[in-house]
Parts: structure tokens; C-alpha cells; sequence
């Protein structure tokens, strides 16, 4: 009996000394300053002052809307039945064609002419995401027979950046993202707000960052392990002027490893809901990033 415990307990502190060297790994990686992000990050910013670098993507929050959905079953099976007449109503687009093009707006304005002479699509055909994505909608069978949708080149490029199918209509396929998030963020794709939801739909493992001046939203990737070499290449993906950021409010953690919920409003009236997957500590830094800024805010 005592020689069982003892092979127990030896079992016991294996177990809990697997989990405690996991969990020290994790704070470590977390909790060390963002030094090494700053460094790379900062020759995209030349003219602005760095203050914080994500550690933890962030991405656009799905709990907050689940609750309300219950509520709007019949327009949900409306949306489902994909009948582009019902949803465009749902969603209030009157015109489908205009709204594709107000949907680019706030896009290019966003991503700084990242839609001009081709820059999407030539910063679409380096990820190899997109290029697998078109190459199943070459090779599926009810897209053999299809035509790709004419589009302009402007257009062509937003198709490309966002992975959207060149054989489905531009602005059905917007409306669905539209009303698949419509709970996490305002409900308009063409406001600031709904272009950085478009970022967060397409691209995982985006951090945010905070200058002076600006917010960004930045294509990272993990930091590597201690000892390799860091190959990490950022890339800025959306900015928007601190002017334009009407309020920040924060949601506070229960853990040290959690989703940190925040809210962003922009002066022209759109708000999204994102958290920021990280631990406390590097939260807390973006939360003095922002606070310098002095704008409202709960934090």
C-alpha cells in the first residue's frame, strides 16, 4: 500500500511538474517586454513614436454577439437561405454595386493605398493562403463550369486581399460577412470600424500596435523560440489615426492567461468589439499605450 502511494505521488508531482514547466514557459514568453517586436516594428514607423506591441493577436470578438442572435431566428434562416434580395434588407444595402465600392473606401484609406496599382494583388499572390483558396475555386466542380465575375482591377485586388471567390458576386459575399458579424462590430463594412473587421476576418495572428499618432494592426507571427533566430518580416496591415479613435473601453481579466475584451468607437460613428488573447501584463502595457492618449474611455 505504501510503495502504490508513493508511485502515485511520484506520478502525481511528474504530472504537476509537466504542467508548472508549461505554464512558466508561457508567462516567460508573455511577460518579457515587447523590446524585440518594437525593434522590428519600428523602421515601418519612421515618423511616429512606438509605445506598444502586441505580444497576442487579436482578433473580432464572436461571444458578443451570440446572445442577440437567438433573438433573430427568422432573419437568420432569411440569411441562410442566402437570398442576396433578403439579405441586402437585412443589412440595408440599397444599392449592392455602390456599396461594394463604399466598402473599399474606408479600406484604402485604412491600408494607406495598399489598393492602389496593384498592391493587394501582388501582396495576395505572395501569401500562400489566398493562392490555395483560388486554386480550390479553379479545381471545384461547380466552379468549372462557372465565369469569373468581371471585375475592375481595383476590385480584383480587394478580391484577392480579403480571399473572396471570383465566382460569387463581391457584394453578396461582403453582405455575408456583414451579417455573420454584425453583433461584434456596427454593422457596416464601409465605416473604419468594418475595415478593420475585414483585416481581422482574413488575416490570424495580428497584433495591434500603438505609436503617438496612430493604431495599427500588424501581420507578426510568433516570436521564435530562445536561441533561433528571429525571421520574423511585420507588415502593416491597417492604421488609423488616433483623431479618428472617439473611445477605448476595456474589459478587465479574471486570469493571467485570458481574452481581454475591448471596445473601439471611431469618430465616424462605428465601434468593434475585438480581445486581445494575451497575458495581463502585456494587456496592461497597451492600456498605458492608449491612456496617454487621453480620449474616454473605460480602463
Amino acid at each position: 500500500m505504501i510503495e502504490r502511494l508513493s508511485r502515485f505521488a511520484r506520478l502525481t508531482d511528474g504530472v504537476l511538474g509537466g504542467v508548472r514547466e508549461r505554464t512558466r514557459r508561457l508567462l516567460d514568453e508573455f511577460s518579457t517586454s515587447d523590446a524585440p517586436e518594437r525593434a522590428l516594428v519600428a523602421p515601418l514607423l519612421p515618423e511616429q513614436q512606438l509605445r506598444y506591441v502586441g505580444l497576442g493577436p487579436a482578433c473580432a470578438d464572436d461571444l458578443h454577439r451570440t446572445g442577440r442572435q437567438f433573438t433573430d431566428t427568422m432573419s437568420a434562416e432569411l440569411a441562410e437561405a442566402l437570398d442576396p434580395a433578403a439579405l441586402f434588407g437585412l443589412l440595408n444595402i440599397v444599392n449592392p454595386v455602390a456599396w461594394v465600392d463604399a466598402v473599399m473606401t474606408p479600406v484604402r484609406m485604412a491600408a494607406q493605398a495598399l489598393l492602389v496599382a496593384g498592391g493587394a494583388a501582388a501582396l495576395a499572390a505572395r501569401d500562400p493562403d489566398t493562392a490555395r483558396a483560388d486554386a480550390q475555386h479553379a479545381h471545384a466542380p461547380a466552379a468549372k463550369a462557372a465565369q469569373p465575375m468581371p471585375l475592375t482591377p481595383e476590385q480584383e485586388a480587394f478580391r484577392a486581399l480579403f480571399r473572396l471567390s471570383p465566382y460569387r458576386p463581391l457584394a453578396v459575399q461582403l453582405a455575408e460577412i456583414a451579417y455573420r458579424r454584425r453583433y461584434a462590430f456596427s454593422g457596416d463594412l464601409a465605416t473604419r470600424a468594418g475595415s478593420l473587421l475585414l483585416f481581422l476576418d482574413r488575416y490570424t495572428g495580428t497584433p495591434l500596435a500603438v505609436t503617438d499618432t496612430h493604431l495599427h494592426l500588424l501581420r507578426m507571427g510568433r516570436r521564435p523560440d530562445a536561441g533561433k533566430p528571429d525571421r520574423r518580416e511585420p507588415r502593416l496591415l491597417w492604421s488609423v489615426e488616433r483623431r479618428h479613435v472617439a473611445r477605448i473601453d476595456s474589459g478587465a481579466g479574471i486570469a493571467r492567461v485570458i481574452r481581454f475584451p475591448s471596445t473601439i468607437a471611431f469618430s465616424d460613428g462605428s465601434w468593434i468589439r475585438i480581445v486581445n488573447q494575451t497575458l495581463r501584463d502585456d494587456h496592461m502595457r497597451f492600456v498605458a499605450a492608449v491612456r496617454d492618449w487621453d480620449i474616454p474611455g473605460t480602463r
